[in-house]
């Protein structure tokens, strides 16, 4: 399935994603220092720079056709409780053109991320977006420790599905008509209230990440190993070249491994139904 990565950053999505399966189609991120860790990562991937501006017809101009799964992790500013909270009023709200362009590309699957802030600010228009385009979606709240971060950062992850989405070429139609109904009552949906909230709490992420480590690309024995790449450089690293700039981009971007799991899911939603 073809991944359109929105607000990508320095591709946490798309490395969570392809660590499942899918395959990137294109990047679309503002942040010229992002776009540099992108094009070394994934050379052969195109990026378009504004969101704002991209287009259907951009992409098809680009070859870039039948586009499975949109995500992105929508700026977070406009409903950050570090911010001003200025939702809709905010410039930096950036969800009405994600939801643009699923409306003009109608992938099968939509996937947001942000910051727990959005469930008291801006997730009901979310949702209500996504079921006044057929999509049926559920909300989870999953911190980077239920995949056994060093760290809580707890985010509000919402998975939409549509089945009648045009994001589909004719190898990648998986499902029969007799099977749509299945598929979308396992999406769990409970589009149209960010009150219903499937939340994973501290408590459970010991648990929960022990399960996710056994099926994990990244799985390992122990928990240092198994978070190796994320080194502890502390307050102050003399001689780390560019550590600002690294941990700006570290701090805007998404867990990957969250992004496997759900990826995970909906990939046996899409074949082991069928």
């Amino acid at each position: 399935m073809k991944v359109l990565d929105l607000f990508s950053g320095i591709g946490g999505f798309s490395l969570g994603l392809e660590a499942a399966g899918f395959e990137t189609a294109a990047f679309c991120e503002y942040d010229q220092e992002a776009q540099k860790v992108l094009r070394k990562n994934w050379p052969n991937v195109p990026i378009f720079s504004d969101v704002r501006t991209l287009t259907k017809q951009e992409l098809q101009d680009n070859g870039i056709q039948n586009i499975g799964l949109i995500c992105g992790g929508y700026p977070c500013q406009p409903f950050s409780v570090a911010g001003e909270r200025r939702g809709a009023e905010d410039d930096r709200h950036l969800w009405p053109e994600m939801f643009r362009l699923v409306q003009e590309l109608r992938p099968t699957w939509v996937i947001g991320e942000n910051v727990a802030g959005h469930i008291n600010m801006g997730l009901d228009e979310v949702l209500a977006d996504l079921e006044t385009e057929g999509y049926t979606a559920r909300t989870f709240v999953i911190p980077a420790c239920a995949v056994d971060a060093h760290h809580r950062r707890d985010r509000v992850w919402t998975v939409a599905h549509t089945s009648s989405g045009y994001g589909r070429d004719s190898e990648s139609v998986i499902g029969r008509q007799d099977n749509e109904a299945e598929r979308s009552q396992d999406t769990n949906t409970i589009a149209g209230s960010s009150e219903d909230v499937a939340y994973t709490n501290g408590s459970q992420c010991q648990r929960n990440s022990s399960a996710i480590r056994t099926s994990s690309k990244y799985s390992d024995t122990s928990r240092s190993s198994w978070w190796k790449p994320e080194p502890n450089v502390g307050r102050v690293a003399n001689g780390v070249p560019r550590r600002s700039h690294r941990l700006k981009q570290l701090g805007n971007a998404v867990v990957p491994q969250v992004v496997e799991q759900i990826a995970k899911s909906i990939w046996r939603i899409e074949h082991e139904t069928n």
